[in-house]
């Protein structure tokens, strides 16, 4: 959500953002609420003054009766009567200004970064750089559930039966090694200054508002029926809720912390479920990194966690490349997101494993997350990014340390997680 004033003061400049973001309709809406908010600072004028003068009036009365000017007191309390009248009338046009103000302010994108390349959708994101060289061996690379299922590591048809299409359980050594990726990205973040955390893993529907946009939150979350208590999607939700209607002090910044969780998601649309593999499931688990910091260090932090992930998964030994999203891609609350991608030898190609956003004061001003320095009072910047999600993470894990003989090379950073067990060998 952006500021008001930016609206007030630079009109065409939230217009230009939109039409770069291919949202031509929601013009229309700035113009609006511009309008609201002209009318909407002019009640609040009148009414101040209203109050001021109803004040002054209603110590005259005292005064009045006093020296036994009674009808003069009780024509003045018939203006003062009056005046309350209007304040209240004025008061409840007010009360529905503010609200339509609001709703449009909450769907008006966030201004995104100069750097962002302009594009309809993600079909026109960016290649940055890659990581590491892209192998297509000379042997045959299985689909990743054949291989799973070879190795004696997943069991679809019981999970279709206990919860229904994209569920799974996982087994055996592929279960450990989906655990050992994920304490490896949780140790790995550790070791690199960031406070570890298990947030609640349900919210509710205020701070779901407050870090994504309501289209996001109908695609993405199960609501718990009868209560106002959402699944959590990512547990950025949960760890920046945390810090809702806070105002932190200077020397508490930057907060860095990194989050484990199931993540649990609807996964509609023309995408769909995966019948057989695993690239879209209901459940899954993630480890999450979010930092929330001084706005003039928002990109510093931002460069630095997608950098995090790339050295992560380089240690795994999968080749990644980072995927700049264009304007058209990006959430309405997002200023500036890159995907990471990991190279997939069996369809020799890439596919997203981690997404790094910097959300700018969009999240904070919604939750009201702020800083009280020498500057004043002031909203925060939010970012967050995945360090490793379970099961795409094992996907690309799996293809990428397959041998010929449908054995699984386990990198060495994941041996010391897996009992320095260094190969997942086929079920005889």
């Amino acid at each position: 959500m952006i500021d008001i004033k930016l609206i007030r003061e630079n009109i065409d400049k939230v217009k230009d953002n939109i039409k770069k973001k291919f949202q031509d309709e929601k013009i229309a809406l700035v113009d609006e609420v511009y309008d609201l908010d002209k009318r909407a600072r002019e009640v609040q004028v009148k009414v101040d003054t209203l109050k001021a003068d109803k004040n002054k009036l209603s110590g005259e009365i005292g005064k009045l009766m006093k020296d036994g000017k009674r009808e003069e007191a009780e024509e003045i309390k018939k203006k003062v009567a009056e005046t309350a009248e209007e304040i209240s009338t004025l008061e409840k046009e007010q009360e529905t200004l503010t609200k339509r103000i609001k709703e449009i302010m909450m769907v008006i994108p966030q201004i995104i970064d100069d750097s962002v390349p302009v594009g309809m959708d993600d079909s026109e994101n960016v290649e940055v750089e890659r990581y590491g060289e892209p192998v297509v061996p000379a042997y045959e690379i299985p689909y990743h559930a054949d291989i799973i299922e070879a190795l004696g590591g997943m069991d679809k048809d019981a999970a279709g039966r206990t919860s229904g299409q994209g569920f799974y359980y996982l087994l055996g050594d592929i279960a450990r090694l989906h655990e050992a990726m994920i304490a490896y990205g949780r140790d790995f973040m550790i070791d690199h200054g960031f406070t570890y955390a298990i947030p609640p893993f349900m919210i509710h529907s205020d701070v779901v508002t407050g870090v994504m946009s309501f289209p996001e939150m109908e695609a993405m979350m199960y609501k718990i029926e009868g209560e106002d208590l959402y699944l959590i999607g990512t547990s950025e939700h949960s760890m920046i809720g945390k810090f809702k209607d806070q105002i932190l002090k200077k020397e508490e910044l930057p907060i860095n912390m990194t989050s484990y969780s199931p993540c649990f998601r609807k996964e509609g649309g023309s995408h769909g479920l995966e019948e057989r593999g695993l690239y879209r499931v209901h459940q899954f688990e993630k480890q999450e990194m979010i930092v929330i910091c001084e706005p003039e260090e928002s990109m510093d932090w931002y460069n630095k966690m997608w950098n995090y992930t790339v050295e992560i998964f380089r240690n795994m030994d999968i080749p990644v490349r980072q995927l700049e999203c264009c304007s058209g891609d990006l959430a309405d609350l997002k200023v500036k997101s890159c995907d990471i991608e990991a190279w997939s030898p069996r369809q020799q190609k890439y596919f997203e494993v981690a997404s790094c956003s910097n959300l700018g004061d969009a999240q904070a001003r919604r939750l009201g997350i702020r800083e009280k320095g020498e500057k004043g009072t002031y909203f925060l910047h939010t970012l967050n990014n995945t360090v490793v999600a379970s099961p795409r993470g094992l996907i690309a894990l799996i293809e990428n340390n397959y041998q010929e003989d449908g054995s699984i090379k386990i990198p060495k950073v994941l041996q010391p997680y897996m009992g320095g067990k260094e190969r997942i060998e086929i079920k005889k």
